[in-house]
Order: C-alpha cells, then structure tokens, then sequence
C-alpha cells in the first residue's frame, strides 16, 4: 500500500515510512491511494474477536509487515491492560448502541490506536533500518497525551514530548500526565489553547534547520496525534467491529445500513468511520457532533471552514478545538484527490483563518450530518440517559448522544445508530455526578468516589490511585518556547 501527501509535493511512502515521518515534508497529512475492500461475509466477522477482526482490516494496510508482525503487533497491543473481555463492548442505551472505547489503560478512546502505534513503530523503524532515536511530539487537548504517553513509556528508539493547554484539560486528565511514568516521557503545560500547541507543533515538525541540527546528535521528529496515518488507522477497525457487533446482536440485517454519530475534535475519529465506510461498512450518515467550539458544524452545513471565532473552555475539553486538522484528509478524498485543491484551502486557511470547499467536496458533504451541543445540552443529555436506562456517559459521548437525538427528531431517520462513546465518564466525574443530581464535591477526585457510590459503574484501574501518584512533570511555557522545550529536553538525554 502507498501513501502519498495530502498537499501532492513530498515523497510516497509505504506504511512505515509514513509512520516513522508523521506529517509529510510538504506539511500535508498521509494518505492511502486507495481503500482496500472487506472480502469476508459479515456473519464471518461478527464470528471473530477483537484482535483476529483488526488483523484482517489493517493487513491490506501494512504490506510490507510479514503476518509474523502484524500478528506480534496486534497480541502485544490489544491484551488485558484492556479491562473489557471483548476490548470493545456495544451497549444499548438511549435508542442508540453505545461503541464503548475507553476500557483501555488510560479510560478515553485514543488507547485503541495508541496501543499498537508503539509496535507499529518499532517494526518499522526496524524494517526501515532507521538508526536515529524517533521524538515523537505531542499535543493533545486532554486524552491524546495520556495514551500516547503509556503507549510509548519505556519503547526503545523512541522519547515522546507532550504539550497540553494549560488549565484547559480536566484535572483527572492534567493529573494522568503529570504523573506519567517512563524514562522516555516529558509533560509540560502551554500558555494557550489547544490549537496553539497544535500550530506550534506542526511548524517543529516542518522545520527543516531544526531538524537537521536534532539529526545532528540521533534524533528525528514524529508524531503521534492522528495527524499520523499510524494513529488513524488502527480506529478504523473498531468501526468495522461496531458493524459485526450490530449484525451478531441482531441490531440490524447484514448489509443493511447505520449511521455512526462521533463527537469530533480533531476529526480523526469520524475520518476513520468514513474509511471504515469507503472499506464496506454499510453507513448511511455520517453525524458530526461539535461542542459550542462549532466550527464543524458550521461547515458541513455551508461548505465554509472559518476559524475567525471565539474560542471556548467547555466542559468537554477535549474538543476545544478551533482547527481540526484531519479535515484535511475528508477534503481530499471528497475533492477527488486534487492536492493542488487542498494545497490551497489549506495556504487560505494559514493566511485567512477562512475557505471554502470546492463545489466537489461540497457535494461530497451530503454524506455527514452535523450539529453541537451547548455545556447545558450536554448535561441534560447525561442526566436524561441516566434516568431512564441508568447508562453514564461522559461529557463528550454526551455531545454525541445529543447530537443524534436532534438529528433524528429533525429528519425521522430511524436508521439504527452506533455512537462511539470517547471517554470514561469518571475522566470528567464532576460534571457527570453533577448531571445526575449529586450534589457539589470537594474536587475532581472526590466526586469519582461519590459517583462510583451513587451509580455502581466500576471505577477503571487505571484512574484508581490516581490523586495519590506523584508529580513527575511540572511546568508551563509559553507556546513560543516549545521549540526550546524541545532542544533542551533531547540534549539534556546525551
């Protein structure tokens, strides 16, 4: 399989090239030149396990990989750090099927591709034979930092920098960092939001003197936000699971449509539910849930992407983002794969804060719906669920459940629906024991204890002895010294 940049002007890759680079050399995103089909039957799938179904969607992915590999890849990520028998429950709630992701070791989605990023890694910088030591930076708006933190902790050949917004994450999710463990990990806090540590990011990883004098003493940069095709992918899968799952439970007949609703960021996640369609899955809608940070929504509705807005500290942090950089991706595909198309939205992006689609990608919007949720919505949501089929849910998994009930009160479409659930509700436990009437805790760490009380819903291990770890990274910088943060840390390793 070949993978060629978004932006058409940086060298094609084969999966571990594209793992091991990131982001292309042309600040474009990697891509598959084409979407491999599914060639087993659906009663076939819904037969298999977790790690045996990921096996066959990723293997057209990873030519290169023996079967050895890919096989070592998937047992060594996909074990019992992940708390549920089958790694991804479908829970029935609310009308709607609930794809829970997060019974991972850090309890938020971004563990099912994080888990066999690192092996993903390893074997690539093995089969490329590359001799450097990968920096993979970071930067998350809460759960990206965590999993990739303990994705990586202690791999050989590689460190990982993290950059979070500060006082912008939940205290359950700046406490995972700060007290991350591992030889290899380094945290610091940012002055500024999420999309400034992200642009910031990007231009570390783009710049090429920069690189050059890394290089210099061993090192050279990665990533492993799902600006890595390395990070996308292995989401596809839960996808395609979602849909045997459906089939096995009886939720719908085999090659019948759903639609799949995802609260969205970043876009990487409801970008793998769209390759998981383009791979086979039966998908009739696509619905994008936005928190008030709506600049999602806006944009499937007009085919106009304008980030000339204010910027939001909601209580669903993770999705306090202004510019979703794997819209990148959507907009090549729908556009046709005209790079020079995207190369352009992306130059008005940088210089703007503003495009608009092609009318091909217009067209191609039809295929997603969209909506948001105000902190009001999302707690009523929480709350409605909760009473009537005592289901708890998080923030973000509510600004979805929200968004689909809207979405089938306006248009009667009674298409069974798979939402993908992103985060354990105890990540974000004062706002949850809040939504279903408990009153008021002393913090964050108390209102864990206090909901797993009042609701019975086991507190996941990985969150258990959380407040009593120690601090292990302290700090904060201003985005301008990220790339300082970034040489100090490397050579203060030699």
């Amino acid at each position: 399989m070949i993978f060629k940049s978004t932006r058409g002007q940086a060298p094609e890759k084969n999966l571990s090239g594209a793992v091991i680079q990131g982001i292309a050399s042309d600040k474009g995103l990697y891509v598959p030149i084409e979407f491999p089909q599914l060639d087993k039957s659906w009663a076939e799938y819904a037969a298999m396990d977790y790690k045996t179904l990921a096996t066959e969607v990723l293997r057209p992915y990873l030519g290169e990989f023996t079967e050895e590999e890919l096989k070592a890849c998937i047992d060594g990520a996909y074990t019992d750090k992940f708390e549920a028998d089958d790694v991804v429950p479908l829970v029935h709630a609310g009308g709607a099927d609930f794809l829970e992701l997060y019974h991972g070791p850090t309890a938020a989605f971004k563990d099912m591709a994080l888990a066999l990023m690192p092996y993903l890694m390893t074997t690539a910088l093995a089969k490329e034979h590359e001799d450097k030591t990968v920096c993979i930076l970071v930067s998350t708006s809460g759960d990206t930092g965590m999993a990739a933190l303990k994705g990586f902790e202690d791999v050989p050949g590689t460190c990982i920098i993290v950059f979070f917004p500060d006082h912008a994450v939940s205290p359950v999710q700046e406490q995972q960092m700060r007290t991350a463990t591992g030889s290899n990990t380094y945290v610091t806090s940012i002055f500024g939001n999420f999309d400034d540590a992200q642009t910031t990011q990007k231009a570390i990883l783009n710049d090429k003197p920069f690189g050059e004098e890394m290089g210099a003493i061993g090192y050279r940069f990665s990533a492993a936000n799902s600006m890595n095709v390395g990070r996308l992918l292995p989401q596809v899968a839960y996808y395609v699971w979602a849909y045997a799952q459906m089939v096995k439970k009886g939720r719908v007949e085999a090659g019948k449509p759903i639609n799949i609703c995802v609260p969205s960021g970043n876009f990487g996640n409801i970008l793998s539910a769209y390759y998981a369609k383009q791979m086979g899955v039966p998908v009739n809608k696509l619905i994008c849930g936005s928190n008030k940070n709506n600049v999602l929504t806006d944009f499937f509705k007009t085919g106009v992407y304008d980030a000339r807005r204010a910027f939001y500290v909601t209580n669903s942090p993770s999705m306090d983002i202004i510019i979703s950089s794997n819209l990148e991706r959507l907009l090549y595909h729908l556009g046709g794969c005209d790079d020079a198309a995207v190369r352009g939205m992306m130059d008005k992006l940088a210089a703007d804060k503003c495009y608009e689609a092609t009318d091909a990608i217009k067209a191609g919007l039809s295929e997603f719906a969209a909506g948001f949720a105000t902190e009001e919505e999302i707690l009523e949501a929480i709350g409605d669920i909760y009473k009537s089929d005592h289901y708890l849910m998080d923030t973000h998994t509510a600004v979805g459940y929200k968004v689909w009930r809207d979405y089938v009160k306006e248009t009667d479409d009674d298409t069974p629906a798979v939402i993908a659930s992103t985060a354990s509700p105890y990540k974000f436990a004062a706002a949850v024991s809040g939504a279903i009437g408990l009153p008021a805790a002393e913090d964050e760490f108390a209102a864990i204890d206090a909901l797993s009380k009042a609701s019975g819903v086991r507190v996941p291990y990985g969150l258990k002895d959380l407040r009593s770890r120690p601090i292990l990274h302290s700090g904060a910088i201003a985005r301008e010294d990220m790339k300082d943060f970034v040489r100090e840390t490397i050579r203060g390793r030699k």
